[in-house]
């Protein structure tokens, strides 16, 4: 019997492993656990697998909450992080019983091996340390529990098996667009969001060059979501198979996306298909853009509903939401309903226009429409320093309200707005509550902000509205030291890369900085005027002047603001 084989035979926590050859893994063995009366004497107890870059103070809550019903955590927190943070957490949670943490810290990216390799650290670190845990549960700081420890305990006991999507990796349509076989057959070094450049010229050389390379013969890859509920049996006999075959895991390191192959894959190998339940436990939608969606305080009701243990993702917002979910993971006796309609709602309301909102509307939001008395003036420019100069001189010179880039800029010269305007994501989610509250504060029927030429469907929702929308759009010339400097501004280059770099990305990036002003132009939008350096001071006056309705006098002053077009 090999060393695996020996491994696997020995019978852990009740359970009875039996190695059974397969033509897969080379005599790899199946997980058979032993169905005999004394199998299930114990209640399950659940290692946590916490996967966390941020919120040392939310983690550390999560991790006591979570251990308080006798289960375990184990922590892994991105190296990428501020080394205080991780601080803090160990500081809190260092001597505690319950919590262990990986042994090593790596930096993670998305889509990345990264993110398996810390799972790997943080579930090793789990199996050592807790001998007790029954399953091992992943986990994310935007998660939360949507029932109770003993709900879950129930749950995890009524049935011997794993819980982890698992399709066949050509065969399902998981993956809905963008890279499928390229995922594999070729090498992803780069990260594909923070080295989008690198990332793309190493996957066209490798195309063009034919550098494919095959998928492992005995290896079926599989897919699914990276969110599961393990056993012990399970998790065991993974950390040993890839001790046996390290050239597993240098395979999966240079995939795209591993986190969503790599435990499916295994599994799905190691597990029969009678013991594997191709679900994740953790409840979470996705939009037709591949976006999660986040739960906000008016969704308790909803959540408990789901047939799920756990939830994602959790808007750190949500501050009622995030204290009733987390009393309910150590409460008892508490009947669950299950309706599971949560996905079918989400996909009836969005396709009626509705982004995300299950119940009533939010009080804010109970009329929609800005007023057909009311008149919007949308500054767009893509020079933010040309656009600001602008509204604070309409601020200077004239009654009307003006304010920044609100929707990219946490201080854009609004007065107190409260909680709507604490933080960007919540303003655009709530874009035409902001401004109607604008409208409220200022007192007036008039109101001035500022608008990047990329957010075009920001403007079109406005220009949708009752209200009259206005648009002035600030035609600028992007000189080569301009363009470098935006491509660093929107981390498309560092500022150590090669100068040859940037110079082959000028004419591409001046292009679209283009193509965004020409999109603008042929929207169709009624009332557009344009000023630029280039026109001269009448037109770029009398432009000012039809935008805010104000005389051509007061226009030419404003399109005399000093160095308006200055860089």
């Amino acid at each position: 019997m090999s060393g695996l084989g020996a491994a696997c035979s020995i019978a852990k926590n009740g359970y009875t492993h039996k190695p059974k050859p397969t033509d897969i893994f080379n005599a790899l063995p199946l997980i058979e656990r032993n169905q005999s009366a004394g199998s299930l004497q114990h209640m399950a107890r659940i290692a946590f697998i916490l996967l966390t870059h941020k919120d040392p103070q939310g983690i550390i809550a999560q991790a006591r909450r979570l251990t308080a019903t006798g289960d375990f955590v184990s922590i892994h927190f991105d190296k990428r992080a501020p080394q205080a943070m991780y601080q803090q957490i160990k500081d809190a949670l260092g001597d505690h019983p319950g919590v262990t943490f990986a042994a090593r810290r790596m930096k993670c990216g998305w889509g990345e091996w990264s993110l398996v390799a810390a799972t790997l650290e943080a579930l090793r670190a789990a199996e050592a340390a807790f001998p007790q845990a029954t399953h091992f549960y992943m986990l994310s700081g935007d998660c939360m529990p949507v029932k109770s420890a003993e709900f879950a305990r129930s749950f995890l006991d009524a049935e011997d098996c794993d819980y982890i999507e698992s399709f066949d990796f050509f065969e399902s349509d998981w993956i809905k667009t963008g890279f499928k076989e390229e995922r594999l057959i070729y090498r992803h070094i780069f990260n594909e969001r923070t080295q989008k450049w690198l990332f793309y010229s190493s996957f066209n050389l490798q195309h063009r060059l034919g550098l494919k390379r095959e998928v492992p013969k005995d290896l079926q890859v599989m897919i699914g979501s990276q969110w599961w509920c393990l056993r012990r049996q399970t998790v065991e006999s993974i950390l040993e198979l890839i001790r046996q075959r390290p050239e597993i895991v240098r395979f999966f390191s240079t995939t795209w996306i591993p986190d969503e192959t790599f435990f499916q894959t295994l599994v799905a190998h190691l597990v029969p298909r009678t013991q594997i339940r191709t679900r994740t436990l953790t409840f979470l939608i996705f939009t037709d853009y591949g976006m999660p969606v986040t739960f906000y305080n008016d969704h308790f009701d909803l959540l408990l509903r789901q047939n799920y243990l756990f939830a994602r993702k959790i808007s750190p917002e949500a501050l009622e939401l995030r204290a009733r979910l987390g009393a309910l993971w150590q409460t008892e006796g508490l009947d669950f309903p299950i309706a599971a309609e949560g996905r079918r709602l989400f996909s009836f309301l969005t396709g009626r226009g509705r982004i995300g909102r299950r119940f009533a509307p939010r009080f804010w939001e109970t009329d929609s429409s800005l007023g057909n008395e009311r008149i919007v003036h949308i500054i767009v420019a893509k020079k933010w320093h040309v656009a600001k100069r602008l509204t604070a001189a309409i601020r200077q010179r004239t009654n009307i309200p003006a304010v920044d880039y609100i929707f990219n800029e946490h201080d854009a010269n609004l007065p107190e707005m409260g909680g709507i305007a604490s933080s960007l994501g919540k303003r655009e989610r709530h874009r035409r509550a902001l401004v109607k509250l604008l409208f409220d504060q200022f007192e007036a029927k008039n109101l001035v902000f500022c608008v990047d030429p990329s957010a075009l469907s920001l403007i079109a929702d406005f220009n949708g509205d009752r209200a009259e929308t206005r648009v002035l759009f600030v035609d600028s010339r992007f000189d080569d030291s301009y363009v470098r400097g935006h491509m660093g501004r929107v981390g498309l280059v560092s500022a150590d890369a090669p100068a040859e770099v940037a110079d082959r990305l000028l004419p591409v990036v001046r292009s679209d900085l283009e193509h965004e002003a020409d999109r603008l132009k042929e929207a169709g939008l009624a009332r557009l005027s344009t000023v630029s350096e280039s026109a001269p001071l009448e037109r770029n006056a009398a432009a000012i002047a039809a935008f805010l309705d104000i005389p051509v006098d007061e226009g030419r002053a404003l399109a005399e603001t000093p160095y308006l077009f200055a860089d």
